[in-house]
């Protein structure tokens, strides 16, 4: 069974920074787009950032310049570094891997970003 584990979220004032990992197993991590989402209360689920397994990113409008997307295909690892955080970023963020075939999702982790 295909799992996503998220790992790093937690609350931090506006301003700060926080690193998000996420580890996949029992998939062929290179086949596939991973990527991060975010869903805040009473709001739809949206795209963060996504990268290739060629290291092609691409970001939100609203976290441009502040996060950065990466992976590390040798440990089946995606990361988000997320900095200059503010308010409207708190959200539950998820890890995600997809390609033509399969869309998966990790658990989710809390990010709470307050003063």
């Amino acid at each position: 069974q295909v799992q996503l584990v998220e790992s790093g979220g937690g609350l931090v004032q506006p301003g700060g920074s926080l690193r998000l990992s996420c580890t996949a197993s029992r998939i062929i991590f290179t086949n596939y787009i991973m990527g991060w989402y975010r869903q805040a209360p009473g709001k739809e689920r949206e795209l963060v950032a996504t990268v290739s397994s060629g290291h092609i990113t691409n970001y939100a409008d609203s976290v441009k310049g502040r996060f950065t997307v990466s992976r590390d295909n040798a440990k089946n690892t995606v990361y988000l570094q997320m900095n200059s955080l503010k308010p409207e970023d708190t959200a539950i963020y998820y890890c995600n891997a997809r390609n033509k075939f399969d869309n998966y999702w990790g658990q989710g982790t809390q990010v709470t970003v307050s003063s």
